[in-house]
């Protein structure tokens, strides 16, 4: 069976004048499948084609060391308040 690892994915995004960075940690099975989430998600917020996001880096982290609180909890390392 399968176990559920945590992703930092991160991209640059060229807005006219101006370049973005953006990262979502996520939790997947596979770097393929957090890559798809990543792309679903930014797409889906900051209305982005695919195309448009470059230099994509994706790794592996521990849970641990995830900045979103919402990523940790569900990894089981933070406690809901």
């Amino acid at each position: 069976m399968s176990e559920v690892k945590t992703f930092r994915v991160s991209g640059w995004v060229s807005q006219g004048f101006r370049a973005l960075k953006l990262f979502k940690e996520v939790r997947a099975l596979t770097v393929e499948e957090a890559l798809e989430k990543f792309y679903s998600d930014v797409g889906s917020n900051h209305k982005l084609k695919r195309c448009q996001i470059k230099n994509i880096l994706v790794e592996e982290i521990k849970p641990e060391e995830a900045k979103s609180f919402v990523t940790s909890m569900l990894a089981g390392v933070e406690e809901a308040k």
